[in-house]
């Protein structure tokens, strides 16, 4: 018989305020066992959750939530909060398509004073309300939750710097667990990893200025002035005063698993009033062992069985991440100047191979893309050769560096732009989307996407040889496996490959979108459609040339990309065959690309579909295009009987990389 849950009978948050400590304790228990079942199942944030439940529990028993903001910096830790604000019910949905968000999301629960997904913005975002609270004339409490890794973006302290300035009601919760998604590197890291193992220093601080404020008469006024005189004993013991030089009233570091010590901290940060820095040192993975005892590996998994810890691997052929780090790796091994760069994300983005085989000329620069940009720009002027490993969306952080510091001065930077395209459960503010948009916008900058894993590793050899700034972007997901894949032809600058001749329509497609377009054009030759496609490769320079040979023979064309409508592939494709004509008679265009809209979360093959941008949507864009024609083979379409029309219609998919590989090779 299944013991009765404090979870299950509460009404929360407002119950935690009649709570006892050891009440609370239990719930911080059950809620972690509820994280764990549940990340078992739909993969997501694991070991950050875990060690921000007594956090989340001790800021909701003292703050009145919603009307009292909480923001939580990235939000990979906000799973607690999540369940204690009215969504326990739809835990289990987290990060399922049509289920609740990984991320805290304002159009999810009023609890989500703002949405996040980027590190580093919570202080910003945190202060804004607090003036806005000020300017209304309206009384309540905003309290910033941000990790260590997150306060070494440099918007942190920006935000920090401001805030110190306005001197305004404001609480920051620094959560620090040593360590972000991996270990935090610089001078901010060894400064906190000081006051963390210097506790007692926060005592005899707090010792001494009562002491100096006992002192009859002149206690209060001498503890003032030992508060301004930096070369004062304070200034010798004191831990925080990085943070109290900003402006901060720093209070910490606290255990932040003592539920009870950090409520009292956050009362009387509210009574103390202005900008505090509550600084808690939490255990990442808390509760779990497996996750405490390696929280890089549990920090975001994708499912996982929770009595052995071992996580559930996916059959089949390598990532693209994967090959990235291993070519990039071993072509550094023949050219000295290869160096590597990162921003805090070298297992996210393969480069961990290259820093243990080259840890000279590997640079983790932390959560700052635009110093990870700007280092590489003057790498690059230097004559070596930066290959900078971010991800797609967060690249979109540094547009100005990547405009300003590289391509104005036409230096040669390798941007190996991961997760390009849906990333699947992360939802849209991890979506790469934007970057064939925003990079192709770039004078000078040339931009490739290969068609499989292959591909990858002939692009990345050839955007090496390259001058000039060159990005190669690549999604996230398995390769397509050798049985799929061709030799690939050596990368000529600017030039495309027709992978596939046909005369009735052109598929033109560029990176994750060959292979499907492939395999529309088995489904379509089935249906008496010829279908020519085009492996673009390059998204600038387009190969105008075989672009206009293609789309004149066929006169009908479907451009397909995995990135936004506005500005990208296909807008490239549609100013080309514009701009070029086709001796006065018009060229048929249908363009499939994401929506002009934020795609939700869910996996990557529930979004691709939802998208239209299978293998069966291709084929029916084709259909639909040469059939407005009226073509000889969509005249043959037309007396097909009506079972066959439909198969192309409800999608006669093919799904996983096993099948996928059959078709081709059909």
């Amino acid at each position: 018989m299944r013991v009765a849950r404090l979870l299950d009978s509460l009404d929360l948050p407002q119950d935690l305020k009649r709570l006892s400590p050891q009440d609370l304790d239990q719930l911080a228990s059950e809620i972690r066992e509820e994280i764990i079942q549940t990340v078992a199942k739909t993969g997501g944030h694991l070991a950050p959750s875990l060690g921000a439940v007594d956090l989340a529990i001790a800021l909701h028993a003292v703050l009145d939530s919603p009307r009292d903001k909480i923001i939580w910096d990235v939000g990979h830790q906000a799973y607690a909060h999540k369940i204690l604000t009215g969504r326990h019910a739809v835990f289990g949905s987290l990060r399922q398509f049509g289920g609740i968000s990984g991320f805290p999301r304002r159009d999810e629960s009023p609890h989500d004073a703002f949405n996040t997904g980027h590190s580093s913005t919570s202080i910003s975002a945190a202060l804004g309300m607090a003036k806005a609270r000020d300017l209304k004339g309206e009384d309540f409490t905003v309290v910033a939750v941000i990790g260590d890794g997150s306060l070494t973006g440099g918007m942190a302290f920006e935000a920090l710097n401001h805030a110190g300035h306005l001197k305004t009601d404001l609480i920051v919760v620094l959560n620090d667990n040593e360590m972000s998604i991996s270990p935090n590197v610089g001078a901010l890291a060894s400064y906190l990893a000081r006051l963390r193992t210097e506790p007692r220093l926060l005592k005899l601080r707090q010792d001494i200025e009562r002491m100096l404020e006992g002192i009859p008469r002149i206690g209060k006024e001498l503890a003032e002035s030992v508060r301004r005189l930096k070369g004062s004993v304070k200034y010798l013991v004191v831990p925080g005063m990085l943070f109290e030089n900003l402006g901060f009233t720093y209070l910490g570091p606290l255990d932040g698993h003592d539920i009870p010590s950090i409520m009292r901290t956050v009362e009387d940060a509210r009574a103390k009033g202005g900008p505090v820095l509550i600084h808690v040192v939490t255990k990442k993975g808390r509760g779990y062992a497996p996750a405490e005892a390696d929280p890089r590996k549990f920090h975001g998994v994708g499912g996982f069985d929770v009595a052995s810890g071992e996580l559930s691997r996916s059959p089949g052929p390598p990532t693209y991440t994967q090959v990235f780090g291993e070519t990039v790796a071993r072509l550094a091994a023949g050219d000295p100047r290869i160096v590597a760069i990162t921003a805090a994300m070298p297992d996210g983005t393969g480069l961990d191979i290259f820093g243990r085989l080259h840890p000279e000329r590997f640079f983790d620069v932390g959560i700052a893309e635009q110093h990870a940009v700007t280092l590489a720009a003057g790498f690059a002027s230097q004559g070596l050769i930066p290959v900078a490993a971010i991800y797609s969306t967060f690249l979109q952080r540094a547009y100005d560096q990547i405009v300003h510091d590289v391509a104005l001065q036409g230096l040669h930077v390798v941007f190996a732009v991961d997760r390009a395209g849906l990333v699947g459960e992360d939802g849209p503010t991890h979506h790469g989307a934007f970057d064939l948009a925003y990079l192709r916008s770039v004078p000078g900058m040339t931009v490739m996407s290969p068609a499989d894993e292959e591909e990858l590793v002939a692009m990345l050899s050839a955007a090496l040889a390259m001058d000039g700034p060159v990005a190669v972007r690549y999604p996230r997901s398995q390769g397509w496996g050798q049985a799929a894949l061709r030799p690939a032809s050596p990368i000529e600058h600017g030039r495309g490959v027709l992978v596939r001749d046909g005369d009735d329509v052109a598929i033109v497609a560029i990176g994750s979108m060959v292979h499907p377009s492939l395999q529309a054009a088995v489904l379509l030759e089935r249906k008496g459609i010829r279908a020519a496609v085009v492996n673009a490769r390059f998204a600038k320079p387009l190969d105008e040339d075989l672009l206009f040979e293609v789309a004149g023979r066929c006169g009908r064309v479907v451009v397909v990309e995995e990135g936004t409508p506005v500005g990208g592939f296909g807008s490239a494709v549609a100013e080309t065959l514009a701009r070029r004509g086709r001796g006065g008679h018009a060229i048929a265009l249908r363009h499939l690309a994401l929506p002009d809209a934020f795609v939700q979360h869910g996996s990557r093959e529930a979004l691709l579909a939802a998208c239209g941008l299978t293998p069966s949507h291709i084929a029916r864009a084709a259909v639909d295009l040469c059939e407005a024609a009226g073509t000889d083979a969509t005249r043959k379409r037309r007396s097909s009987p009506p079972r066959e029309r439909n198969e192309l219609a409800a999608g006669a998919e093919v799904t996983g990389w096993q099948a996928q590989t059959m078709l081709l090779r059909e």
